[in-house]
């Protein structure tokens, strides 16, 4: 059987907080260029809504490929007063339940620790704070699992997290969690900065890949870029990964955002660029195009056009 994953993009390549207008300026973009499906970050509840949102989906025909949860300061699992622990478990039930109301198949993000935050540890301290994690992300598992939604655990690189780094800190993190609830967020971003080859890295978590983001090792577009994509995605199919694809970018140009993901400079010519060679690329590799064929074989994207809601183009 082709590998022939669903191909999506996230709102933040062009703004952020992500909001129902934002989402009615993005969504027929997104469609109109032959994206499958989206992801949908709920920075804080209420952002969106999932009755109008469900409705750009309907009248776009993109699907939802997951709710992608975010973690600010004071949204902690571990070593955390019980009141943010609690509010934090209260925030991770209700992406669970957009994503449930919107038939998203997943929660997407680090759900375990303020991104920004990170400590030293031993062995012993490791395995007590991955302890921990577990007892306070349980009961918002167990609520995934009446919902009918799974949880994708995302670990981050070093200078974004101390806790959940590598696929295989996240696989002992999650031991003694339903494989069929939860399971692991792969980002090609983090896992070259991470892993020693992302085909590794594929290997070591398949059976429990549960959503996969895309970019370039510098965040911007994919395949303009010095990753192993062919190996990467062999290695997908080979797992027997049937989730989405989604390319995750932030723009320069959103100061909350920029500083967020410590985007300094304009990753491509545009932000449009970035979705539309990207999606482009992915669909050539995909299709097995030689090799030696030039990356971006799609028409070029519309770098003067000017990104929705005020994010300018580069």
């Amino acid at each position: 059987m082709t590998f022939a994953p669903a191909l999506g993009a996230n709102p933040w390549i062009w703004e952020s907080p992500v909001t129902e207008p934002v989402l009615a300026g993005v969504l027929p973009r997104l469609a109109g260029w032959g994206f499958d499906c989206v992801e949908l970050p709920l920075e804080q509840p209420g952002d969106w809504q999932p009755d109008p949102v469900a409705k750009l989906l309907d009248a776009t025909g993109l699907a939802p490929a997951a709710v992608v949860a975010v973690m600010p300061p004071g949204r902690d699992l571990v070593r955390a007063p019980a009141a943010v622990v609690r509010g934090t478990q209260d925030y991770l039930r209700t992406c669970v339940d957009a994503a449930a109301a919107l038939g998203a198949p997943a929660v997407a993000g680090p759900v375990y620790a303020a991104v920004g935050r990170t400590c030293r540890m031993d062995d012993a301290e490791r395995a007590a704070a991955y302890a921990e994690w577990r007892e306070h992300l349980a009961p918002v598992v167990a609520h995934a699992a009446a919902a009918g939604v799974r949880i994708a655990v995302e670990p981050l690189n070093r200078y974004e997290t101390s806790l959940l780094n590598t696929v295989g800190q996240t696989l002992t993190a999650l031991d003694g969690l339903p494989s069929d609830v939860i399971g692991v967020a792969l980002d090609t971003y983090h896992q070259n900065i991470e892993e020693r080859s992302l085909p590794s890295a594929v290997r070591e978590a398949a059976g429990r890949i549960v959503h996969v983001q895309v970019c370039a090792n510098d965040r911007g577009t994919p395949g303009a870029d010095h990753l192993d994509w062919p190996g990467f995605l062999a290695a997908l199919e080979t797992a027997g990964y049937d989730g989405p694809l989604c390319v995750e970018s932030f723009t320069a140009h959103n100061a909350t955002i920029a500083v967020a993901a410590s985007v300094w400079r304009p990753l491509a010519a545009s932000q449009d660029a970035i979705a539309v060679e990207g999606l482009a690329f992915l669909r050539a590799r995909l299709a097995r195009r030689p090799a030696g064929d030039p990356p971006h074989p799609a028409p070029q994207a519309p770098g003067t056009a000017s990104p929705p809601h005020g994010a300018a183009g580069a």
